[in-house]
Protein backbone atom coordinates (compact mmCIF):
# COMPACT_ATOMS: atom_id res chain seq x y z
CA UNK A 1 0.00 0.00 0.00
CA UNK A 2 1.39 3.37 -1.01
CA UNK A 3 2.20 5.88 1.71
CA UNK A 4 -0.06 8.92 1.90
CA UNK A 5 1.14 11.80 -0.27
CA UNK A 6 -0.07 15.36 0.26
CA UNK A 7 0.77 17.89 -2.42
CA UNK A 8 2.45 21.00 -1.01
CA UNK A 9 0.21 23.23 -3.12
CA UNK A 10 -2.85 22.08 -1.15
CA UNK A 11 -1.49 23.80 1.96
CA UNK A 12 -0.20 27.03 0.44
CA UNK A 13 2.76 28.98 1.79
CA UNK A 14 1.36 29.92 5.19
CA UNK A 15 -0.39 26.59 5.67
CA UNK A 16 2.87 24.79 4.95
CA UNK A 17 4.79 26.98 7.41
CA UNK A 18 2.16 26.30 10.07
CA UNK A 19 2.19 22.55 9.35
CA UNK A 20 5.99 22.31 9.59
CA UNK A 21 6.45 24.46 12.69
CA UNK A 22 3.41 23.89 14.92
CA UNK A 23 5.07 21.01 16.80
CA UNK A 24 8.08 23.10 17.83
CA UNK A 25 7.55 24.28 21.44
CA UNK A 26 9.37 27.35 22.72
CA UNK A 27 12.22 26.33 24.99
CA UNK A 28 13.69 29.75 25.80
CA UNK A 29 12.11 32.56 27.76
CA UNK A 30 13.95 35.00 25.49
CA UNK A 31 11.65 33.97 22.60
CA UNK A 32 8.72 36.34 22.99
CA UNK A 33 7.12 35.71 19.60
CA UNK A 34 8.01 33.12 16.99
CA UNK A 35 6.57 31.89 13.71
CA UNK A 36 3.44 33.59 12.37
CA UNK A 37 4.22 37.29 12.07
CA UNK A 38 6.42 39.55 9.93
CA UNK A 39 9.36 38.96 12.29
CA UNK A 40 10.29 36.96 15.36
CA UNK A 41 10.72 38.86 18.64
CA UNK A 42 13.58 38.02 21.00
CA UNK A 43 14.35 39.70 24.33
CA UNK A 44 17.48 38.90 26.31
CA UNK A 45 17.50 41.73 28.82
CA UNK A 46 15.55 44.87 29.66
CA UNK A 47 12.88 46.37 27.42
CA UNK A 48 14.80 46.34 24.12
CA UNK A 49 13.85 43.50 21.79
CA UNK A 50 15.57 42.07 18.74
CA UNK A 51 13.42 41.49 15.66
CA UNK A 52 14.50 38.82 13.15
CA UNK A 53 13.13 38.15 9.68
CA UNK A 54 14.40 36.28 6.63
CA UNK A 55 13.51 36.01 2.94
CA UNK A 56 14.58 33.59 0.23
CA UNK A 57 14.55 34.73 -3.41
CA UNK A 58 15.05 32.22 -6.21
CA UNK A 59 15.77 32.93 -9.86
CA UNK A 60 12.87 31.85 -12.04
CA UNK A 61 10.46 31.92 -9.10
CA UNK A 62 10.83 35.36 -7.51
CA UNK A 63 12.74 37.25 -10.21
CA UNK A 64 13.61 37.10 -13.90
CA UNK A 65 17.07 38.38 -14.84
CA UNK A 66 15.96 39.01 -18.41
CA UNK A 67 14.46 42.27 -17.20
CA UNK A 68 15.70 42.68 -13.61
CA UNK A 69 19.03 44.55 -13.31
CA UNK A 70 21.30 42.96 -10.70
CA UNK A 71 21.75 46.25 -8.84
CA UNK A 72 17.97 46.64 -8.56
CA UNK A 73 17.69 43.04 -7.41
CA UNK A 74 20.22 43.57 -4.64
CA UNK A 75 18.37 46.67 -3.47
CA UNK A 76 14.94 45.01 -3.55
CA UNK A 77 16.22 41.89 -1.75
CA UNK A 78 17.17 44.08 1.20
CA UNK A 79 14.11 46.32 1.16
CA UNK A 80 11.63 43.43 1.39
CA UNK A 81 13.34 42.42 4.65
CA UNK A 82 13.46 45.97 6.00
CA UNK A 83 9.74 46.22 5.29
CA UNK A 84 9.04 43.25 7.59
CA UNK A 85 10.86 44.97 10.45
CA UNK A 86 8.96 48.23 9.92
CA UNK A 87 5.74 46.18 9.85
CA UNK A 88 6.49 45.23 13.47
CA UNK A 89 6.98 48.95 14.30
CA UNK A 90 10.72 48.35 14.62
CA UNK A 91 13.94 49.64 13.06
CA UNK A 92 16.20 47.44 10.88
CA UNK A 93 19.84 47.44 12.00
CA UNK A 94 21.81 44.54 10.47
CA UNK A 95 21.59 42.01 7.63
CA UNK A 96 23.38 38.84 6.59
CA UNK A 97 23.44 37.88 2.91
CA UNK A 98 23.81 34.33 1.64
CA UNK A 99 24.09 33.48 -2.05
CA UNK A 100 23.87 30.42 -4.25
CA UNK A 101 25.64 31.27 -7.52
CA UNK A 102 25.89 29.30 -10.76
CA UNK A 103 28.89 29.45 -13.09
CA UNK A 104 27.27 31.83 -15.51
CA UNK A 105 27.79 34.71 -13.06
CA UNK A 106 31.06 36.65 -12.99
CA UNK A 107 32.67 38.64 -10.19
CA UNK A 108 31.51 41.79 -11.98
CA UNK A 109 27.92 40.51 -11.88
CA UNK A 110 28.13 40.00 -8.13
CA UNK A 111 29.70 43.46 -7.76
CA UNK A 112 26.52 44.85 -9.35
CA UNK A 113 24.31 42.84 -7.01
CA UNK A 114 26.24 44.05 -3.98
CA UNK A 115 26.16 47.63 -5.23
CA UNK A 116 22.40 47.45 -4.83
CA UNK A 117 22.74 45.87 -1.39
CA UNK A 118 25.19 48.61 -0.38
CA UNK A 119 22.83 51.35 -1.60
CA UNK A 120 19.94 49.85 0.40
CA UNK A 121 22.11 49.69 3.52
CA UNK A 122 23.20 53.31 3.06
CA UNK A 123 19.64 54.49 2.45
CA UNK A 124 18.15 52.77 5.49
CA UNK A 125 21.12 52.92 7.87
CA UNK A 126 21.68 49.15 8.03
CA UNK A 127 24.95 47.22 8.46
CA UNK A 128 25.98 44.14 6.48
CA UNK A 129 27.43 41.83 9.15
CA UNK A 130 27.85 38.41 7.52
CA UNK A 131 26.55 35.71 5.23
CA UNK A 132 27.58 32.70 3.15
CA UNK A 133 28.25 31.82 -0.47
CA UNK A 134 27.82 28.50 -2.25
CA UNK A 135 27.72 27.07 -5.75
CA UNK A 136 24.26 26.61 -7.26
CA UNK A 137 23.09 24.28 -10.01
CA UNK A 138 19.89 26.24 -10.68
CA UNK A 139 20.85 29.89 -11.12
CA UNK A 140 20.94 32.62 -8.51
CA UNK A 141 19.59 32.16 -4.97
CA UNK A 142 19.54 35.01 -2.45
CA UNK A 143 18.77 34.60 1.24
CA UNK A 144 18.82 37.68 3.46
CA UNK A 145 18.24 37.75 7.20
CA UNK A 146 17.53 41.10 8.81
CA UNK A 147 17.84 41.96 12.48
CA UNK A 148 16.10 44.99 13.94
CA UNK A 149 15.17 46.43 17.29
CA UNK A 150 12.19 47.89 19.11
CA UNK A 151 10.96 48.66 22.59
CA UNK A 152 8.87 45.75 23.86
CA UNK A 153 5.83 47.94 24.46
CA UNK A 154 6.04 49.49 20.97
CA UNK A 155 6.03 46.27 18.93
CA UNK A 156 2.92 45.79 16.77
CA UNK A 157 1.70 42.31 15.90
CA UNK A 158 -0.93 41.03 13.49
CA UNK A 159 -3.27 39.89 16.24
CA UNK A 160 -4.22 43.18 17.92
CA UNK A 161 -7.05 44.48 15.74
CA UNK A 162 -10.21 45.38 17.69
CA UNK A 163 -13.83 45.88 16.63
CA UNK A 164 -14.39 49.46 15.35
CA UNK A 165 -10.67 50.00 14.61
CA UNK A 166 -9.94 51.87 11.40
CA UNK A 167 -8.17 50.00 8.58
CA UNK A 168 -5.41 52.05 6.95
CA UNK A 169 -2.87 51.63 4.18
CA UNK A 170 0.24 53.71 3.54
CA UNK A 171 0.02 54.17 -0.23
CA UNK A 172 -1.46 53.12 -3.54
CA UNK A 173 -1.87 49.45 -4.43
CA UNK A 174 -1.57 47.36 -7.58
CA UNK A 175 1.27 49.31 -9.21
CA UNK A 176 3.95 46.66 -8.58
CA UNK A 177 1.77 43.93 -10.08
CA UNK A 178 1.03 46.02 -13.16
CA UNK A 179 4.73 46.82 -13.48
CA UNK A 180 5.39 43.07 -13.57
CA UNK A 181 2.68 42.56 -16.19
CA UNK A 182 4.25 45.31 -18.31
CA UNK A 183 7.71 43.71 -18.09
CA UNK A 184 6.33 40.28 -18.95
CA UNK A 185 4.41 41.70 -21.91
CA UNK A 186 7.46 43.42 -23.37
CA UNK A 187 9.50 40.26 -22.82
CA UNK A 188 6.98 38.26 -24.86
CA UNK A 189 6.78 40.92 -27.60
CA UNK A 190 10.55 41.21 -28.04
CA UNK A 191 11.18 37.47 -27.62
CA UNK A 192 14.93 37.78 -28.13
CA UNK A 193 14.71 39.98 -31.23
CA UNK A 194 17.84 42.06 -31.70
CA UNK A 195 17.71 45.81 -32.09
CA UNK A 196 14.27 46.31 -30.58
CA UNK A 197 13.70 48.36 -27.44
CA UNK A 198 10.78 47.94 -25.02
CA UNK A 199 8.25 50.75 -24.84
CA UNK A 200 8.09 52.01 -21.26
CA UNK A 201 7.31 55.67 -21.94
CA UNK A 202 4.92 57.10 -19.36
CA UNK A 203 5.07 53.93 -17.27
CA UNK A 204 8.24 54.61 -15.27
CA UNK A 205 6.42 54.63 -11.94
CA UNK A 206 5.08 51.11 -12.48
CA UNK A 207 8.59 49.83 -13.24
CA UNK A 208 10.01 51.52 -10.16
CA UNK A 209 7.34 49.94 -7.96
CA UNK A 210 8.20 46.48 -9.27
CA UNK A 211 11.97 46.67 -9.67
CA UNK A 212 12.99 49.09 -6.89
CA UNK A 213 10.35 49.28 -4.16
CA UNK A 214 10.87 51.20 -0.94
CA UNK A 215 10.08 50.20 2.63
CA UNK A 216 7.79 52.66 4.40
CA UNK A 217 10.13 53.94 7.10
CA UNK A 218 8.54 57.36 6.58
CA UNK A 219 5.14 56.07 7.72
CA UNK A 220 6.57 54.55 10.90
CA UNK A 221 8.25 57.88 11.66
CA UNK A 222 5.04 59.77 10.83
CA UNK A 223 2.95 57.64 13.18
CA UNK A 224 5.48 58.12 15.97
CA UNK A 225 5.52 61.87 15.45
CA UNK A 226 1.75 61.94 15.91
CA UNK A 227 1.86 59.53 18.87
CA UNK A 228 -0.20 56.90 17.03
CA UNK A 229 0.51 53.23 17.70
CA UNK A 230 -1.32 50.82 15.38
CA UNK A 231 -3.24 47.98 16.99
CA UNK A 232 -2.10 45.54 14.27
CA UNK A 233 0.11 45.80 11.21
CA UNK A 234 1.80 43.91 8.37
CA UNK A 235 3.28 44.80 5.01
CA UNK A 236 1.51 44.17 1.72
CA UNK A 237 3.69 41.58 0.02
CA UNK A 238 1.06 39.05 -1.12
CA UNK A 239 -1.87 41.39 -1.75
CA UNK A 240 -4.30 43.49 0.31
CA UNK A 241 -6.92 40.72 0.50
CA UNK A 242 -4.44 38.13 1.71
CA UNK A 243 -2.89 40.42 4.33
CA UNK A 244 -6.29 41.59 5.56
CA UNK A 245 -7.32 37.98 6.01
CA UNK A 246 -4.20 37.29 8.07
CA UNK A 247 -4.89 40.22 10.38
CA UNK A 248 -8.55 39.30 10.81
CA UNK A 249 -7.81 35.61 11.33
CA UNK A 250 -5.14 36.23 13.95
CA UNK A 251 -7.16 38.97 15.65
CA UNK A 252 -10.44 37.05 15.60
CA UNK A 253 -12.38 39.84 13.86
CA UNK A 254 -14.12 40.71 10.60
CA UNK A 255 -13.74 43.77 8.37
CA UNK A 256 -15.29 46.04 5.79
CA UNK A 257 -12.99 47.41 3.07
CA UNK A 258 -14.49 50.09 0.81
CA UNK A 259 -13.68 49.81 -2.88
CA UNK A 260 -13.83 53.55 -3.47
CA UNK A 261 -11.35 54.21 -0.64
CA UNK A 262 -8.57 51.95 -1.97
CA UNK A 263 -5.79 54.28 -3.25
CA UNK A 264 -4.85 53.66 -6.88
CA UNK A 265 -2.26 55.54 -8.93
CA UNK A 266 -3.20 57.05 -12.30
CA UNK A 267 -0.53 55.06 -14.21
CA UNK A 268 -1.89 51.87 -12.64
CA UNK A 269 -5.44 52.65 -13.75
CA UNK A 270 -4.30 53.40 -17.31
CA UNK A 271 -2.16 50.25 -17.47
CA UNK A 272 -4.98 48.07 -16.17
CA UNK A 273 -7.38 49.42 -18.80
CA UNK A 274 -4.77 48.90 -21.51
CA UNK A 275 -4.33 45.28 -20.45
CA UNK A 276 -8.06 44.70 -19.94
CA UNK A 277 -7.54 44.01 -16.24
CA UNK A 278 -9.82 45.03 -13.37
CA UNK A 279 -7.85 47.63 -11.42
CA UNK A 280 -9.57 46.80 -8.12
CA UNK A 281 -8.66 43.13 -8.52
CA UNK A 282 -5.05 44.18 -9.18
CA UNK A 283 -5.05 46.35 -6.06
CA UNK A 284 -6.57 43.62 -3.89
CA UNK A 285 -4.46 40.70 -5.09
CA UNK A 286 -1.39 41.97 -6.93
CA UNK A 287 1.13 41.96 -4.10
CA UNK A 288 4.71 43.27 -3.86
CA UNK A 289 3.58 46.81 -3.08
CA UNK A 290 5.31 46.71 0.33
CA UNK A 291 2.94 49.30 1.67
CA UNK A 292 1.96 49.02 5.33
CA UNK A 293 -1.53 47.75 6.14
CA UNK A 294 -2.50 48.59 9.70
CA UNK A 295 -5.40 49.12 12.07
CA UNK A 296 -5.75 51.98 14.54
CA UNK A 297 -8.15 52.91 17.29
CA UNK A 298 -11.04 55.04 16.09
CA UNK A 299 -9.88 57.53 18.74
CA UNK A 300 -6.92 58.31 16.45
CA UNK A 301 -9.17 59.34 13.55
CA UNK A 302 -8.48 63.08 13.88
CA UNK A 303 -4.74 62.45 13.71
CA UNK A 304 -4.92 59.96 10.83
CA UNK A 305 -6.97 62.19 8.52
CA UNK A 306 -4.24 64.84 8.71
CA UNK A 307 -1.54 62.43 7.49
CA UNK A 308 -1.24 62.89 3.73
CA UNK A 309 0.46 59.50 3.25
CA UNK A 310 -2.13 57.48 5.18
CA UNK A 311 -5.42 56.29 3.66
CA UNK A 312 -8.36 55.04 5.72
CA UNK A 313 -9.93 52.26 3.65
CA UNK A 314 -12.29 50.51 6.06
CA UNK A 315 -12.97 49.36 9.58
CA UNK A 316 -12.88 46.26 11.76
CA UNK A 317 -16.14 44.47 12.58
CA UNK A 318 -17.30 41.55 14.71
CA UNK A 319 -16.09 38.18 13.41
CA UNK A 320 -19.57 36.89 12.58
CA UNK A 321 -20.03 39.65 9.97
CA UNK A 322 -17.22 38.20 7.85
CA UNK A 323 -14.57 39.87 5.69
CA UNK A 324 -16.19 41.98 3.00
CA UNK A 325 -15.34 44.35 0.18
CA UNK A 326 -18.04 47.02 -0.04
CA UNK A 327 -18.62 48.03 -3.66
CA UNK A 328 -19.44 51.47 -5.01
CA UNK A 329 -23.16 50.68 -4.92
CA UNK A 330 -23.00 49.34 -1.36
CA UNK A 331 -22.93 45.68 -2.36
CA UNK A 332 -20.82 43.37 -0.19
CA UNK A 333 -18.44 40.85 -1.75
CA UNK A 334 -16.48 38.34 0.39
CA UNK A 335 -12.74 38.99 0.37
CA UNK A 336 -10.74 36.17 -1.17
CA UNK A 337 -6.99 35.60 -1.00
CA UNK A 338 -6.09 35.36 -4.69
CA UNK A 339 -2.54 36.69 -4.48
CA UNK A 340 0.49 34.99 -5.99
CA UNK A 341 1.63 31.77 -4.32
CA UNK A 342 5.04 30.37 -5.28
CA UNK A 343 4.10 26.88 -4.04
CA UNK A 344 1.21 26.41 -6.49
Amino acid sequence: MDAKRTEISTLGEFGLIRHLTEKFPRRNTSTLHGVGDDAAVIRYDGDRCTLVTTDLLLEGIHFDLQYTPLKHLGYKSCVVNFSDIYAMNGTPRQITVSLGVSRRFSVEDLDELYAGIRLACETYGVDLVGGDTSASMTGLCISITCMGEAQADQIVYRNGAQVNDLVCVSGNLGAAYLGLQLLEREKRVLNGQEGLEPDFAGKEYLLQRQLKPEARRDIIELLRQHDVKPTSMMDVSDGLSSEMMHICSQSGVGCRIYEDKIPIDYQSAVMAEEMNLNIVTCALNGGEDYELLFTCSINDYDKLVLMDRVYIIGHITKPETGLMLVGRQGEEIPLRAQGWNSLE
